[in-house]
């Protein structure tokens, strides 16, 4: 879906962007350019940001073995 129309920015840019290492709101706007005009996309783009990195947290804790 669109998050950022000004932009043409979508959430799976915006997720694929926290994959790729942005760990930070200010990261994704900084290599993506969303919510840099009107900005009404930046609550939005904050949930995903928060989401994505929360979902990839838990995946990586699955991969920790215990002894």
């Amino acid at each position: 879906m669109y998050v950022c129309l000004c932009k043409q920015i979508t959430d799976t840019q915006i997720r694929a962007a926290v994959q790729d290492g942005a760990s930070s709101f200010k990261d994704v706007r900084n290599r993506l350019g969303v919510a840099s005009q009107c900005g009404k996309c930046g609550t939005l783009t904050r949930e995903i940001v928060r989401e994505t990195l929360v979902d990839s947290m838990d995946d990586d804790s699955l991969f920790y073995a215990v002894t």
